[in-house]
């Protein structure tokens, strides 16, 4: 009975919405409404008020959402039998369409995300055996040594803990190719990933061939090995002490459960952050996806995979004939047989890992083209919305992961429409200036609120707009392509631990200084009219705006493809450690300042810095968690020095001669997870809409001008190498 309650209940607000959102009023009346509505969510917003106030301004937010489709599909079509006007006006509704699609899945998975899990240690004397798996392909000897220390170093009974390199540089076929100078690299790698392997206690695996990428090097792993779960890290994702005392516990509680996925924490500010200067300020764009969306997902028993930094039952992976291959997205292929048959997942809330990410444009957009590529061979080949097993929820939640990566569709779309108007005077989108304010500007202000509302402190105004925009122009060709062929694209690795020594413009940067140019154009051509038709003055103004707010986008983007140069080779964290520093025979009182994957910063006592010189030899000792307490020593080159007062401050380089030592900068680097989340914590606040627009608009004129000092920089420096030629 109480179910037919429900169902009735349900109808009845459906029958009201539907009321709302097809109720005749004239444009005074929406203008009204509208503005009221959008009162309301921001005086909710101003209120802090969350838990049921917070889905009641979804609510209304999405009624005006729908109000507005409903007023584009009835009223604003251009008529069928203009194709060159109907064909363009179709693809900016069905765009739109996506877009509304997008929001509605949006809102069902993170409306109201779990809060953040509990630690859940595993019981002392209930210790599962776990093998650590590194999968590793060209990445650099130092940065595996790292990484593999760390996990060495995990705080976990020694003889439960199995840490595996798994490493596809080495492979037979690759020491027997017919590449005289690939094969003798790949035979040098393996003799020198052996060695580092016995140095450091860790298991070295290898295979004859490189078949089915990353899933095949980790499936190949699963024969050699028997733990009861295994662990994935990539080369450049070191985990803390912790990892294993906050994950495994939950596969007690859960025979069904396969998965503990836990977020990955950059050392390193990806190419947008770095360019705009915004890393120590505002949250990471994958702190969106991490801090609110993995816990929608989990909501729904839909988190999924992410490659790395994850715990994963065996006996699991068995039952789907281990990971998954087929995409070149293994991660989330696996999640998705995975929870196909039954079986769970958990995400914990909390950095346990530290990595590393692209640090130039153009191997960043190679990462997203891969993780776009491969979400589009999950839609076509798993067909998420008719998996059988699935639950709805998981249904609806695996279509919101995969079709997101059809962004650049829509954002391409919404990029080129006012120019129809504008250079060829199509009628695309038949409304006054006095319809467009009353719906499309109140429907963007309410989808702004939305964002603002759902995502608030992980992420701020207009910069999801910006990370779409910097990606489509190369990942519309990349998607295109594995739709017209799904089985073309393979799978390529991420560059690791670069480093811009010298500004200069990205090598991909030269689409974006054209549409640029075409933007602004269209900027004279609004201009020009306004004077010359002024019967149609409100609709080119706003259109214009539209355009406007397009080159506005397209001139911050100028500020991503201006690749600054960095002096130092990874970023620093602030660990603020007590140790001693020596140079010769004696010890000083010393503090680590900073750290980064290649050096210190270190403030020293009583040393006179004045006699030192660089690439001196020098010392810290200090106590390792991973120790007993005794002090160690680890061997330093000097690379800087700065005197200030009593204290001498010196940046140095490690340089590890023992095993040992990659433990102890491990220990020194990643041991102490609550750094990571530290940081995160000071980043993450919310400027409201207000603000946040304000200082976008700032951001975007300030890289706007400096993109295009670059550019023509640049172009003196072509013109100045081709006259000496």
């Amino acid at each position: 009975m109480s179910k037919i309650v429900t169902l009735a209940a349900w109808a009845l607000i459906a029958l009201c919405l539907v009321a709302l959102i097809t109720l005749p009023v004239n444009l005074q009346t929406q203008l009204i409404a509208s503005v009221l509505v959008v009162t309301f969510m921001a005086l909710i917003k101003l209120m802090k008020a969350g838990g049921k106030w917070r889905l009641i301004a979804l609510a209304f937010g999405s009624a005006m959402v729908l109000r507005y489709i409903y007023w584009r599909t009835t009223e604003t079509l251009p008529p069928f039998n203009q194709p060159e006007n109907f064909i363009p006006g179709f693809l900016l509704y069905l765009a739109e369409l996506y877009n509304v699609m997008m929001l509605a899945l949006s809102l069902f998975v993170v409306a109201m995300p779990l809060p953040s899990r509990p630690s859940r240690a595993a019981t002392p004397g209930k210790y599962p055996k776990v093998d650590v798996f590194v999968p590793s392909y060209n990445e650099d000897i130092g940065l595996l040594a790292n990484t593999l220390a760390a996990a060495k170093g995990m705080d976990y009974p020694a003889e439960k803990l199995t840490v595996w390199l798994l490493d596809d540089g080495g492979t037979l076929q690759k020491r027997n190719s017919t590449n005289l100078i690939e094969a003798q690299r790949a035979a040098q790698r393996h003799r020198d990933l052996q060695k580092l392997c016995s140095d450091l206690n860790v298991r070295y695996l290898t295979r004859e061939r490189n078949e089915h990428a990353k899933a095949g090097n980790l499936n190949n792993g699963m024969q050699h090995s028997n733990g009861d779960l295994i662990a994935v890290f990539d080369a450049d994702h070191a985990p803390a002490r912790d990892f294993l005392l906050e994950t495994v516990g939950y596969f007690e509680d859960d025979p069904r459960l396969f998965l503990v996925q836990t977020p990955h924490f950059f050392l390193n500010p990806d190419p947008l952050e770095r360019n705009l200067r915004t890393f120590e300020k505002m949250p990471s764009e994958n702190e969106m996806f991490y801090g609110i969306i993995q816990r929608g997902l989990d909501k729904w028993n839909a988190a999924f995979f992410c490659g790395s930094a994850a715990v994963l039952r065996r006996k699991a992976l068995e039952d789907t004939g281990g990971f998954s291959g087929l995409s070149i997205t293994e991660d989330c292929e696996t999640a998705l047989a995975l929870h196909s048959r039954g079986w769970k997942s958990v995400y914990v809330d909390r950095p346990l890992i530290a990595g590393l990410q692209p640090a130039t444009f153009a191997s960043f957009i190679g990462q997203r083209s891969r993780w776009a590529q491969g979400m589009m061979q999950i839609l076509m080949f798993r067909m998420p919305l008719f998996k059988g097993g699935l639950s709805i929820p998981q249904r609806l939640c695996y279509m919101s992961s995969t079709l997101f990566w059809l962004f650049p569709f829509s954002r391409t779309i919404f990029l080129f429409a006012p120019l129809f108007y504008l250079f060829f005077d199509l009628q695309i989108f038949t409304a006054s200036g006095g319809e467009f304010l009353a719906y499309t500007l109140v429907y963007m202000l309410v989808n702004l609120t939305m964002q603002n509302y759902l995502y608030g402190s992980f992420r701020w105004p207009w910069i999801s707009e910006l990370y779409e925009y910097a990606q489509t122009v190369h990942l519309l060709p990349a998607v295109v392509s594995v739709l017209a062929n799904p089985r073309k694209p393979t799978f390529k690795v991420t560059a690791k631990d670069e480093s811009v020594r010298e500004s200069r413009l990205s090598e991909i940067s030269r689409p974006f200084f054209v549409i640029f140019a075409v933007l602004f154009a269209a900027v004279l051509i609004t201009v020009y009219r306004v004077y010359s038709e002024p019967d149609k003055a409100d609709v080119t103004l706003v259109v214009g705006g539209w355009n406007l707010l397009n080159l506005i986008l397209a001139g911050c983007a100028l500020g991503v493809v201006s690749e600054r140069g960095e002096r130092a080779a990874s970023r620093r964290v602030k660990v603020s450690r007590r140790c001693e520093f020596a140079v010769g025979e004696e010890w000083y009182p010393a503090t680590v300042e900073d750290v980064s994957a290649h050096g210190a910063r270190v403030q020293v006592y009583g040393l006179p810095g004045d006699g030192l010189a660089i690439d001196t030899r020098a010392r810290i000792r200090f106590e390792p968690y991973s120790g007993d307490g005794t002090p160690e020593t680890l061997p330093l080159t000097i690379r800087n020095v700065e005197v200030s007062g009593d204290l001498t401050i010196i940046g140095c380089r490690y340089t590890p001669e023992a095993a040992r030592h990659h433990s102890l900068v491990a220990d020194l680097i990643f041991a102490n997870s609550e750094q990571w989340s530290e940081f995160q914590h000071m980043r993450r606040y919310n400027p409201g809409l207000l603000r946040g627009t304000l200082w976008f608009l700032w951001l975007a004129f300030y890289q706007t001008s400096r993109g295009l000092t670059y550019f023509f920089r640049s172009m003196a420096a072509d013109r100045e190498a081709r006259a000496t030629r």
